[in-house]
């Protein structure tokens, strides 16, 4: 018998889920479990794959010049894109005004903004840790990501012999770690199942959240689809010379993981072991793309905070200048860089937003409910803009693709 791809083992899964979660409400804690694993699972791993990932890729890459110029490459796409995703989401919210005549009604409560605000301001100077062990404790990925890429540069700075012991040692840590994680990825569908149903049991009422946010979501989503399906598959042709089809069918699984996990670092393993087996892209391009794409480079929650900011001010009324919301795209950048590959990062990233276009940050309240729902979506774009980049980095390289 044939076996079942993971991706459609996935897509079963997910239908299930949304079945169990709507009829089985009282006994999602039979289930939920398997979804906390997996996430335990793949969180596990992330630190040692960036450390393995990044080191052995830098070391392998060579030299500082060869270095500066994938990083020159990588940065310019991410913030081409980024900037792209922005004035996307701006033309979108501007064109239909969701904000207008929206119900005051429905906000809720949420904590925790003016402690984000005020760290936003370090992120550029955390990014050099004072304790490396520290960091990796509290997940600070820039600090990680400094600290991996600052040993694989000066490891082709040694001599010869520790050069080649060095750089073999961090390329037998890397392919031990990818093996963990094809076992993990074996697990994705039970993972998916309770992570997707717990979801569904948790959000209640959604006709009327629909009713109510229905033209935001919408808003969200047009522009967010625009940016995945029109946008990136045109870098990926014109820029990248490769076939966006076949790249989109090599990353389905991650794809599919980024939209119901809504993080971008919990499904980097299967990211890396996607664009590096499936879609042809060599280790040293994945490994040090893409993990700094997952913490960097946020397309989807970059268009997202905009919208949302652009919702909130036409809700109260507020009329902003061109100045305002060009300052508002400027921030968005800066925001989406600093937000971390976590549920829900964009939501906390926002309050730098709405302050920088002077907006209250109460609003946020309005769009509280429906937050982890269009956080699937953007999560999902978030990933594939990553996988995009990874590939026309490669061309751009002059990799032979399997795209």
């Amino acid at each position: 018998m044939k076996k079942i791809a993971l991706y459609w083992q996935i897509l079963i899964a997910f239908a299930l889920a949304i079945i169990y979660g709507i009829l089985f409400k009282e006994h999602i804690h039979l289930v939920a479990w398997m979804g906390d694993l997996f996430l335990k699972g793949l969180k596990m791993i992330i630190i040692p794959l960036i450390l393995s990932s990044i080191i052995s890729g830098v070391a392998n890459i060579g030299d500082a010049q060869n270095l500066g110029r994938l990083g020159a490459k990588t940065f310019a796409y991410y913030i081409t894109t980024s900037i792209i995703a922005l004035l996307s989401g701006l033309f979108f919210v501007n064109l239909f005004k969701p904000g207008v005549g929206a119900d005051l009604g429905f906000a809720e409560e949420v904590s925790g903004l003016a402690s984000a605000k005020e760290s936003f301001g370090d992120t550029l100077l955390n990014i050099v840790p004072e304790n490396i062990f520290q960091a990796m404790v509290e997940n600070q990925m820039l600090s990680i990501i400094f600290f991996a890429i600052l040993i694989g540069f000066f490891i082709t700075k040694t001599s010869q012999k520790h050069k080649t012991i060095l750089t073999d040692f961090f390329n037998s840590c890397f392919e031990v770690i990818m093996k963990v994680t094809l076992f993990i990825i074996k697990f994705t569908p039970l993972g998916i199942f309770g992570i997707v149903a717990k979801q569904v049991a948790e959000n209640e009422n959604l006709g009327e959240l629909f009713a109510r946010l229905g033209l935001y979501m919408l808003v969200v989503l047009i522009a967010l689809f625009v940016h995945a399906f029109i946008v990136l598959p045109i870098l990926v042709k014109g820029i990248g010379k490769a076939n966006p089809i076949k790249h989109f069918k090599a990353m389905r699984t991650p794809l599919i993981t980024a939209f119901s996990t809504s993080s971008s670092n919990a499904t980097l393993p299967l990211t890396m072991e996607a664009v590096e087996n499936k879609s042809g892209v060599s280790n040293s391009i994945t490994s040090f793309t893409l993990p700094l794409g997952a913490t960097v480079n946020m397309d989807g929650t970059a268009l997202y905070e905009l919208v949302a900011a652009m919702f909130i001010a036409q809700a109260y009324g507020i009329e902003l200048t061109f100045t305002e919301q060009l300052i508002g795209v400027l921030t968005g950048l800066l925001a989406s860089i600093g937000a971390a590959g976590i549920p829900m990062a964009g939501l906390v990233m926002i309050s730098v937003v709405l302050s920088a276009m002077g907006i209250p940050l109460e609003g946020i309240g309005l769009i509280l409910a429906v937050d982890r729902i269009l956080d699937m979506f953007r999560t999902a774009v978030n990933v594939w803009s990553d996988s995009c980049g990874a590939v026309i980095v490669a061309k751009s390289e002059g990799e032979e693709l399997k795209v």
